[in-house]
C-alpha cells in the first residue's frame, strides 16, 4: 500500500499585498560595517559568505564604518549626491511630461539612484556599460551628456539622436560607454561578457559592466553569460539590481526566496557580493573592488544590489494593484539620497541650506532642458523624426533600391 502524500508545487508569495503591510524580514540584512572586505585577489569560493550577507558602509547616524569605507574625498561624494538629486528630479519631470502626452512612455529609477550614479563614478573612460532601462543615472552622473538630447530621445522628435527608432528611455551613447538599451530582457548580459572578452583578446585595458534586473535572471542569457564569464575569466562586472519586483512579479518567483541572486555567481565560480544598493558609499566601494579585479585579470564579479523600486515599473503600471501603496516608505534600507545627504552633513561637507539651493538649481536646469527639447517637437505637437530617416544609417553606403524607395516616399520619381 502506498502511503505517500500527493505531490504538490510551491508557489512563492510576496510578503505584502495591498491592504497588508509588507514584512521585510525576508531580506536578511547585516549591520553596517559588519561584513568583511576580502583582498581583491580572493578566490571566488572565498567570497561565498559575501553572497549571503550584505555589504553596508553607512550606519543609521550617517557615519561611514567598517572595512568597506572607500578612499573617497568629500567633493567626490558631493558630486554623487548632486547626480542622484538630478536623476530624481529628471525622472519626476519626465513623468509629468508623459502625463501631459508629450512622451509616450517613461520608466523611473526612483529609490535606485545610488546604484547607477556611484557605479559610474567608479569606472574609467572607455569602459562599456550594457544597461537595462533603469540606469539613466549612468548618463546623468556625467557632465558631457546633453540632457536636452536625452529628452529629445524620449520625445522621438526631429532632434532625436536615434531618429525615432527606439522606445523612450532606450538611450544609446557610444562615446559615453553606454550600449544601446534593448527591450528584450537579459540579452545585454551575454553581450557585455562578449565585449569584455573582445577587449582582452585585443590586449586592451577597458572592462565591461553588465546590468540585469532580478526578474531577468530567470532568462537563459543570464546563465549563459555566467558560464562564459567564468570559463574565460572575462573582465566584466555582472550587476543584478534586485529591486524586489519585476513589474508585478515578486523577486521570489525568479528564485530569490531560499537563496540570493549573488549566490548564483559563487555557484558558477565567480566572485560575488551582495551589497546595500541604497548606500552610495557601499555601491562605490564594491564597484571599485570589482573593477580592480576585472582590470587585474582576476576575472568577473557578480554583484547583487539590494534596493527597492520606489515607483511604478513604468507609466503603464499601477503598483497599488499588487503591493502596499506606501511600501517604499517602510523599506528598511531607506532612501539613498537622504542617506548620503545625512552623511555629508555629518562630516561637515553639506548643509540643509545647500541641499535646498541645489534642489532649486537642478529643478531649474531640468525645466530649462525640457523647454529647449520641446522646441524640436513632442508627441503633443508633432515635429517627430521624419519617415525618410528610416532609410538612413542602415548601410554605410545606401544601395540603389533604398534610394528609389526613399524618392518614392518623398514624392519623387
Amino acid at each position: 500500500m502506498n502511503n505517500n502524500q500527493p505531490l504538490r508545487l510551491h508557489v512563492p508569495e510576496p510578503s505584502g499585498r495591498p491592504g497588508h503591510e509588507t514584512d521585510f524580514s525576508y531580506l536578511h540584512l547585516s549591520p553596517a560595517g559588519a561584513v568583511r572586505r576580502p583582498p581583491v585577489e580572493a578566490a571566488p569560493a572565498d567570497t561565498s559568505d559575501l553572497a549571503y550577507s550584505l555589504v553596508r558602509v553607512l550606519d543609521d547616524e550617517g557615519r561611514a564604518v567598517g572595512p568597506w569605507v572607500p578612499p573617497v574625498e568629500p567633493q567626490r561624494l558631493r558630486i554623487g549626491l548632486r547626480a542622484m538629486m538630478k536623476t530624481r528630479i529628471y525622472d519626476a519631470r519626465m513623468l509629468i511630461a508623459q502625463r501631459q502626452k508629450k512622451i509616450s512612455f517613461y520608466m523611473q529609477c526612483l529609490g535606485e539612484e545610488a546604484i547607477a550614479t556611484a557605479h559610474a563614478l567608479a569606472l574609467q573612460p572607455g569602459d562599456m556599460c550594457f544597461p537595462t532601462y533603469r540606469q539613466q543615472g549612468l548618463l546623468l552622473a556625467r557632465d558631457d551628456i546633453d540632457m536636452v538630447e536625452m529628452i529629445c530621445q524620449l520625445m522621438s522628435n526631429e532632434r532625436d539622436p536615434l531618429k525615432g527608432r527606439q522606445l523612450p528611455v532606450m538611450y544609446s551613447y557610444k562615446r559615453a560607454g553606454f550600449f544601446t538599451i534593448s527591450g528584450n530582457l537579459a540579452t545585454q548580459f551575454i553581450q557585455a561578457v562578449g565585449w569584455g572578452m573582445a577587449s582582452a583578446i585585443k590586449g586592451d585595458t577597458k572592462i565591461a559592466s553588465a546590468w540585469i534586473g532580478d526578474g531577468a535572471t530567470a532568462e537563459a542569457d543570464f546563465h549563459t553569460a555566467l558560464t562564459f564569464a567564468h570559463v574565460y575569466r572575462a573582465p566584466v562586472i555582472l550587476n543584478v539590481v534586485n529591486n524586489q519586483w519585476a513589474i508585478s512579479t515578486f523577486q521570489a518567483i525568479a528564485g530569490g526566496e531560499a537563496t540570493t541572486f549573488a549566490a548564483r555567481g559563487v555557484g558558477c565560480g565567480i566572485a560575488s557580493l551582495r551589497v546595500d544598493g541604497n548606500d552610495f558609499l557601499a555601491v562605490y566601494a564594491a564597484s571599485l573592488w570589482a573593477a580592480e579585479r576585472a582590470r587585474s585579470n582576476l576575472g568577473p564579479t557578480l554583484i547583487e544590489w539590494v534596493s527597492y523600486r520606489g515607483g511604478a515599473h513604468s507609466t503603464s503600471d499601477d503598483p497599488s494593484r499588487y503591493r502596499p501603496a506606501d511600501d517604499w516608505a517602510h523599506f528598511p534600507l531607506g532612501d539613498p539620497v537622504a542617506r548620503l545627504k545625512q552623511h555629508l552633513i555629518f562630516i561637515g561637507a553639506w548643509s540643509e541650506e545647500e541641499h535646498d539651493a541645489t534642489q532649486k538649481e537642478l529643478e531649474a536646469q531640468v525645466s530649462a532642458a525640457l523647454k529647449e527639447a520641446e522646441r524640436y517637437g513632442s508627441l503633443a505637437d508633432g515635429h517627430l523624426a521624419g519617415a525618410a530617416a528610416m532609410f538612413e544609417d542602415v548601410y554605410k553606403d545606401m544601395p540603389e533600391h533604398l534610394h528609389q524607395q526613399r524618392r518614392q516616399l518623398l514624392g519623387g520619381s
